[in-house]
């Protein structure tokens, strides 16, 4: 397949193994345009007959950062910016659910706050062990925690993890890879960027090979993450959305 490219992704075909990449080497924060190149170059994806051959996602980026969550700098205090920030998210998700196929987060960097819940959406993750952290910040910048935010995390640790689910959203704790695959959310960490992209290459061309017909997939992800899908309806209130300003007591959380 010819290489596809929006504004801030592309999307390139390896075998059966679909790459999507986020580009630049800025955070990429996730607004609506962003949110939207990925959704459009994940449509035709969507819309794949049931005839066509096994196949997988793996999703990454460019530079120090997978994401870094919400752009609020661009929402301001905005409430219409705000509510359109929020859906576009929880559409994308969507779709990274409905998807016909397996998918991978390759975490090259920092992920935070809806840049994790972005990587968690994916059935498997794996990550760079050499740079970057997974962090629900939202406690540290004054933001109400989306319950669907919490479903997602909660559904993603793994034996239960009341302990680690509390120490995600409750104490913001930076996670490390390693920290990450005790706690169940990610498959393993991988030494530098490229050897996580690597690796999310060869998980995906495993599961391919597996033969599996990809509207199953899709249902019994559907089953599976049934408790992720139904909060995906709920919308953050305009309040919750809004964080405290930084000052000398409250400095701007640093990755």
């Amino acid at each position: 397949m010819a290489r596809e490219a929006e504004e801030h992704c592309t999307l390139q075909k390896h075998g059966n193994v679909y790459l999507l990449t986020i580009t630049g080497t800025d955070q990429h924060r996730l607004n609506p345009s962003l949110i939207n190149s990925l959704r459009s170059l994940l449509r035709p994806l969507l819309s794949l007959p049931p005839s066509s051959p096994p196949s997988a996602l793996v999703t990454t980026a460019h530079g120090r950062f997978f994401s870094n969550g919400y752009d609020l700098d661009w929402a301001g205090s905005d409430p219409d910016s705000i509510r359109l920030m929020s859906s576009s998210l929880r559409s994308l998700v969507r779709d990274l659910l409905s998807l016909p196929m397996p998918t991978i987060a390759a975490v090259n960097g920092h992920a935070a706050a809806a840049g994790m819940i972005l990587a968690l959406s994916h059935d498997y993750v794996v990550m760079n062990s050499r740079r970057g952290f997974l962090y629900m910040s939202e406690v540290d910048i004054g933001l109400v925690l989306p319950r669907w935010f919490v479903a997602i995390v909660r559904g993603k640790v793994g034996g239960g993890g009341g302990r680690a689910v509390r120490e995600l959203l409750m104490r913001a704790r930076k996670v490390t890879a390693a920290e990450a695959v005790g706690m169940g959310l990610v498959e393993e960490g991988c030494e530098g960027p490229e050897r996580t992209a690597g690796r999310a290459m060869e998980i995906g061309e495993e599961l391919v090979g597996r033969g599996w017909a990809g509207d199953v997939v899709r249902a019994n992800r559907l089953v599976v993450w049934a408790d992720l899908v139904h909060p995906l309806d709920e919308d953050e209130t305009v309040a919750d959305m809004k964080p405290k300003p930084y000052n000398e007591a409250h400095p701007r959380p640093k990755l």
